[in-house]
């Protein structure tokens, strides 16, 4: 049985740590250096990091120093999503102690990216990030360019897609769950990972230990990424870097075994 795992999830604009809601309005929250210290002195065993600076208008590129430094301060394994376009990108981003690669955008754009990636370093090292919102309908649409564009592929034909090249794992976010501390988009989750044998990462929402609990009991998700929780002390209230005690780990994988 695949390990359940709890990721705390950082956002990076430039050389700042901010936190979003809804894919906007971005409140400073640090230094990522110190925030990557501070979850290695609590023992967090993975970390992801997400770069929204990229910016395909203006042409901002991956910034390689940055990252070098991430990783030279991280004792974790980490994964890093953010403008990887190219197999170079992802060479580079490998080279610098990165385990993992999170393509979203540019594998809807380009789907031999998948497969080159796929094929070059393993699918244990590529994960596919999906942003969605939900239709008033009740259908959801996939988002490109950090929620700003909508793509017209049909989620669940893109997901069985992804899958069938052999991706290693699958990191869905509701964008207006995202930021809101109301909870994951439980149903998505669940509708997702009862389909798809590809491991899937749960993101978007999280607000509480109950939140995790849920997602793990709800559905076959194999792990939840949690921003704003880990950052701020509560909703609202000022920034205070955490993670979960061994009790509150312990009280989510009561009856997971």
């Amino acid at each position: 049985m695949i390990r359940k795992r709890i990721i705390p999830t950082l956002l990076l604009k430039k050389d700042l740590l901010v936190k979003t809601i809804n894919f906007k309005n971005d409140i400073y929250i640090g230094d990522p250096l110190n925030t990557i210290k501070i979850f290695n002195d609590l023992e967090v065993d993975e970390l992801i990091i997400l770069d929204i600076s990229i910016d395909y208008k203006k042409k901002i590129e991956i910034n390689y120093d940055y990252l070098r430094l991430i990783a030279s301060e991280c004792f974790m394994p980490l994964s890093y999503g953010g403008g990887i376009s190219n197999i170079v990108d992802a060479e580079r981003i490998f080279r610098l102690g990165f385990e993992k690669i999170i393509i979203n955008s540019h594998g809807l754009l380009n789907k031999n990216l998948i497969n080159e990636l796929v094929k070059k370093f393993g699918s244990q090292a590529i994960i596919i990030s999906i942003d969605v919102k939900k239709t008033i309908f009740g259908k959801y649409k996939i988002y490109i360019h950090g929620g700003q564009k909508k793509i017209n592929i049909p989620l669940f034909d893109w997901i069985k897609e992804i899958e069938n090249i052999g991706v290693g794992e699958v990191f869905i976010t509701n964008i207006d769950k995202e930021g809101t501390w109301s909870g994951f988009d439980f149903e998505l989750i669940k509708q997702i990972s009862d389909i798809l044998s590809v491991p899937i990462i749960a993101h978007g929402g999280c607000g509480s230990i109950d939140d995790i609990k849920k997602v793990f009991d709800y559905s076959n998700a194999s792990a939840a990424a949690v921003g704003s929780m880990f950052v701020f002390q509560k909703k609202e209230m000022g920034v205070l870097i955490n993670f979960l005690t061994t009790n509150e780990v312990e009280r989510i994988f009561r009856i997971i075994s």
